[in-house]
């Protein structure tokens, strides 16, 4: 009896394999295959060699210095990297995503990557007592932070097209009355609502109840919520350094959300960790903020390179849906999901298989280099092949 029932009842979230027995090519935890920018690299070296002192005292608690460089960011940027124009090394949105206002760093909150930012976030506006919607299939850390917070959930199946069912959603968000979540573009699945269905959502939701759209993937192609924060003051937007902006190794995670929203936020940081954010993490989120022209290019080649083994694997027999994130979801009926992800490592290469029943047919590609997924196209080839 040395620990908790809380903790007898946890049922914690299995990240994508992270092998230590052999050096594998990893296209398996939707990581950037690109490194950070050589802005940032700098930016890291310098800051470590010119103010070793820094190390040893507490960072800024607030991250004041970065909410800025991030709200500048998704200014110029239009939110989503993949389609932002690049012109005489200056940024500009696409006109599919300005951004009808200025984002101000107050609406801007940090934690240690978007794990921890969902952490709060359900903390916060999900309750004990009210039974929060999410569809079915979607990152599989949602239902660990709802055993973790004890808060009810109700899970909606997806439509046959593996598309949210909006109607089904949120017939069950006005019954409850317990507050929406969900990925968009959706993981797994790589399917994204676009901005205006979100707003028909928002708008039929009761504006009592919380509305979470976690964009950690809408970078490469999806369309971001970001405008509609100008008209709803119950929507919250979770993102992340990790995939977009070649950061998984940071530890960076933000919302964008109206000021008061991102105070209640960090309430709850202040009650946990006043300081979530180290030195060095913050100079590095500060330096890939301000190289918004790379992020944009590398966003760009990964999105090419993904819609370019699409069609290879359409070409091969694949059932595979049509992505708007860095990864591919896909299945073949010839071979199951398993034998597959089992054929695949065997060649050094490593692709992520899920044993959930409803999916366990399926494997999850994530985009690497052109060269990487060449590799993976002749691996593919040869087991298909055999």
């Amino acid at each position: 009896m040395l620990i908790s029932n809380r903790v007898r009842q946890l049922n914690p979230y299995v990240p994508g394999e992270q092998p230590k027995d052999r050096v594998y090519i990893k296209l398996n935890a939707n990581e950037n295959p690109y490194p950070p920018s050589p802005v940032v690299q700098k930016a890291v070296i310098d800051f470590v060699q010119k103010n070793p002192e820094k190390l040893g005292l507490y960072p800024d608690p607030d991250s004041l210095e970065l909410h800025a460089a991030i709200a500048d960011m998704l200014n110029k940027s239009g939110g989503v990297l993949c389609r932002a124009r690049v012109e005489g090394g200056e940024v500009h949105p696409s006109d599919q995503d300005k951004i009808p206002f200025t984002v101000t760093p107050e609406m801007i909150y940090t934690g240690n990557g978007s794990d921890e930012v969902l952490s709060f976030v359900f903390y916060a506006f999900f309750d004990s007592s009210k039974r929060f919607v999410m569809p079915q299939f979607t990152y599989s850390f949602y239902p660990v932070y709802a055993g973790f917070y004890n808060i009810p959930m109700d899970q909606v199946p997806l439509k046959e097209d593996w598309s949210l069912d909006v109607d089904e959603m949120l017939s069950r968000a006005e019954k409850n009355q317990g507050g929406i979540i969900f990925a968009n573009p959706n993981a797994p699945t790589s399917l994204g609502l676009t901005r205006d269905q979100v707003r028909q959502m928002i708008k039929k939701a009761s504006s009592d109840e919380i509305f979470i759209v976690d964009e950690a993937y809408v970078d490469f192609g999806g369309e971001s919520c970001i405008p509609l924060l100008a008209e709803f003051k119950n929507l919250v937007i979770v993102r992340t350094f990790s995939k977009s902006l070649c950061g998984a190794g940071q530890r960076l995670g933000y919302i964008v959300a109206n000021p008061e929203l991102v105070n209640i936020v960090t309430t709850v940081k202040n009650s946990v960790n006043h300081f979530p954010l180290d030195a060095v993490a913050q100079v590095s989120g500060k330096a890939a903020c301000g190289d918004v022209a790379y992020y944009a290019e590398t966003s760009r080649k990964v999105a090419q390179v993904r819609d370019d083994f699409y069609n290879f694997l359409c070409d091969k027999g694949f059932y595979v849906l049509k992505s708007q994130t860095n990864f591919l979801f896909a299945k073949h009926p010839s071979i199951s999901g398993d034998e597959l992800y089992q054929k695949v490592k065997a060649q050094g290469l490593l692709i992520r298989h899920f044993n959930t029943p409803g999916i366990e047919d399926f494997v999850r590609i994530t985009v690497g280099t052109a060269e990487q997924m060449s590799g993976l196209k002749k691996i593919f080839e040869e087991i298909l092949r055999g």
